[in-house]
């Protein structure tokens, strides 16, 4: 795999973790190479780096560096080219009410309760779904970069969503979003929809939207946002 080759670069290191089961595929191990030291990774060098096809949790910098196996690809959304399809259009109907605000990030309660009880119904078993209040903290509230919490309403102020963003040079990167459980009509889909929206209306090019496996149910969502493009031997293109 490549890395920037800026002079800025030269004082990253990049090194590589022990292996550990993969979250996505039953039976196979994940390893990540890691970017360091995370302080000198600032909103532009990270950036860079998601052209490479790095992302980011908490304060750490990685990508999929696993042994004999490349399933995990990155993926961005042509933002200038994007048309929403009939049932993405009905998505949009369905949740425009909703109030959104973008935040700082900070601790509130009730987005913490709100994670907590996705985790439990959508991914239980996971590994997150028991997360402490230093657990959520680290993951989604330690950033060293620009970013930016998104929060969605009711009218009675009732929290529905919070998505969590990156601003990069040339997009938007989805670090996580999650969602109340209960309400029908994909509130994940109307996340990235927004999301998109708000990249068209800030000038920027792409959305990432993280790694897409092919052979993942929980990742197929990710292709129905097109034209998309994938990063492939280090070329991003058209994902077909």
């Amino acid at each position: 795999m490549s890395h920037p080759t800026e002079p800025q670069f030269r004082t990253l290191q990049f090194y590589s973790t022990a292996e550990y089961p993969c979250s996505y595929l039953p039976g196979r191990m994940a390893r990540s190479e890691v970017a360091a030291p995370a302080h000198l990774i600032d909103a532009h060098m990270y950036s860079r780096l998601i052209e490479q096809g790095f992302r980011r949790s908490g304060l750490f910098t990685y990508r999929p560096q696993c042994r004999g196996c490349q399933a995990c690809v990155p993926l961005r959304v042509d933002v200038a080219n994007f048309r929403p399809d009939r049932t993405q259009r009905r998505v949009m109907r369905r949740h425009g009410d909703l109030v959104v605000r973008v935040l700082p990030l900070s601790w509130r309660a009730d987005h913490f309760a709100l994670y907590h009880r996705y985790q439990t119904r959508r991914h239980a078993g996971a590994g997150m779904d028991d997360d402490t209040e230093k657990q959520y903290r680290q993951f989604l509230l330690a950033s060293g970069v620009e970013s930016r919490l998104i929060e969605f309403r009711t009218d009675d102020g009732k929290v529905r969503m919070v998505a969590l963003v990156d601003l990069l040079d040339n997009g938007l990167s989805a670090v996580y979003t999650f969602f109340d459980p209960d309400v029908q009509g994909s509130l994940g889909t109307y996340g990235v929809l927004w999301q998109l929206d708000q990249c068209h209306q800030l000038g920027l090019s792409w959305l990432y939207l993280g790694y897409w496996i092919r052979e993942s149910r929980k990742m197929a969502y990710k292709s129905r946002f097109r034209p998309a493009q994938v990063l492939v031997d280090g070329q991003w293109q058209e994902l077909v």
